[in-house]
């Protein structure tokens, strides 16, 4: 197992088809991150790769254009698998492969997860197709029942194999890969490398190429603060007072259990937050709308489990608070790396008990920064109303299925009479049966009165602020 380093950081550098070199530059892909510049020569060059990488380091355009360079599209059969812990994830990586497959015709990518119907997988899976993408459980259960045929499979991805892991994917993992042919090419990425992956690697892949990418966000683009808070009353009080301190537009709020997300959630919307939880034992239907909530700015504020807030597509959040801090100081890390991106400032904040400064330590010296506890700012503040979100959500019910389109939503909002205007109108989110529509929240009656009383498709649609 080796480390590998690459200096060129062209796409053109690549032996790839000139199509999808074509394709990144339509896409305004120009030059490599990190890990692509150093996982891609070996993925082409057929080697076993492990390439461990925090979110936003362009891992899945990496394996994406790796498992293209490997595609047949002349044979209609599963050439590739990749495994992913959550359904949000899945989503996400098939959107960016088949955005990276466009120059390719008659390409067929399938996500199959969990918290959805069978049967339109069912029937999917029967028309065949080129790419997989799922979560272990639901690829395992379609597996079993002979709906999947991985005779042909020539690349196994597994994606976030340390949070597969910690949700208990193991078994499924190995009934999968049992499955596979052995003559393949496995490629793994993950945040964080734990012992228990590495004897994954040992076990499943031949001779792997380690690819290590180095946190990208510099100390300074990053605030950090630590506060000393001992009881839980103490640290629900110190988060009060650092979202009233700051108003973050987006915050993440890290907890280590499913139980307390939810906990501080109600606390926090007690008094008078914009919040949402996301935990692993939400309906899929209530994680939807949690993520669709946060991401479009109708609420500020997400409190949520490592696991959870895997696959969490938010560019920049403003802020991130360790209600708890992680067990793990790598895990702190890619926390806290999901604020302070692109160049932009990102705020920092954990809470810690005096029986933790063990974990203080251990960040410190992982992180190679002195770390002094903090003062919280004056209590005074409490006084002061919570800050509401900028936005607020209409949903409709009506979507893909009615052949609603974004377009369609937009058009009603603004058109006509009354119409409100377009620079109001967020982002659009459009799901199998209903969709959602983002508006600043001092157009959302109007916005509501228009999208209830006009029509779509020549239809009406019913429609509710949530």
């Amino acid at each position: 197992m080796t480390q590998t380093q690459s200096s060129n950081t062209a796409f053109s550098s690549l032996n790839l088809d000139p199509a999808l070199l074509e394709n990144l530059t339509s896409l305004g892909y120009e030059s490599m991150t990190a890990i692509q510049a150093n996982s891609l020569p070996l993925m082409l060059a057929g080697k076993d790769v492990i390439g461990q990488g925090k979110t936003g380091s362009g891992k899945t355009a990496a394996f994406g254009l790796g498992l293209l360079a490997n595609l047949d599209v002349k044979r209609f059969r599963v050439q590739s698998l990749v495994l992913c812990p959550t359904r949000e994830l899945a989503d996400q990586v098939a959107k960016e492969i088949r955005k990276l497959a466009r120059s390719i015709h008659n390409i067929k990518v399938l996500t199959l997860c969990g918290g959805m119907p069978f049967g339109p997988q069912i029937g999917s899976l029967e028309h065949g197709a080129h790419i997989l993408v799922g979560t272990p459980g639901r690829i395992l259960d379609h597996l079993q029942k002979g709906r999947i045929d991985l005779s042909e499979l020539n690349t196994l991805v597994l994606d976030e194999a340390d949070r597969m892991l910690d949700m208990g994917f193991q078994d499924a993992l190995d009934a999968i890969i049992e499955q596979a042919p052995t003559d393949r090419q496995t490629l793994l990425f993950s945040a964080t490398f734990p012992a228990e992956i590495k004897s994954i690697a040992d076990r499943i892949m031949r001779n792997p190429q380690m690819v290590k990418v180095e946190s990208q966000h510099t100390n300074s683009s990053i605030s950090q603060c630590f506060y000393k808070t001992d009881s839980f009353e103490e640290r629900v009080k110190a988060t009060e007072i650092i979202l009233k301190t700051h108003e973050p537009e987006s915050c993440v709020i890290f907890c280590n259990t499913k139980r307390e997300t939810q906990e501080i959630a109600d606390e926090l919307h007690y008094k008078g937050f914009d919040v949402v939880a996301l935990n692993g034992d939400m309906e899929q239907r209530e994680r939807d709308q949690a993520l669709v909530l946060f991401a479009n700015k109708s609420v500020s504020i997400l409190v949520a489990t490592d696991v959870a807030a895997r696959g969490l597509d938010v560019e920049n959040l403003d802020a991130v608070i360790n209600f708890q801090l992680a067990r793990d100081p790598e895990v702190h890390v890619h926390r806290i790396g999901r604020t302070g991106r692109a160049g932009s400032k990102g705020m920092a904040f954990s809470l810690f008990a005096e029986k933790e400064m063990f974990r203080v330590a251990q960040i410190d010296e992982y992180m190679d920064i002195a770390i002094t506890p903090a003062t919280l700012p004056s209590d005074a503040i409490l006084k002061e109303p919570a800050f509401d979100a900028r936005m607020a959500t209409i949903q409709i019910d009506g979507g893909k299925k009615q052949k609603v389109r974004a377009g369609d939503i937009l058009g009603a909002l603004t058109g006509g009479d009354n119409g409100v205007d377009g620079k109001k109108v967020g982002k659009i989110h459009l799901y199998d049966m209903r969709a959602y529509v983002a508006v600043d929240r001092s157009i959302a009656k109007q916005a509501l009165k228009k999208i209830s009383n006009g029509k779509m498709k020549g239809k009406n649609f019913r429609a509710r602020i949530i």
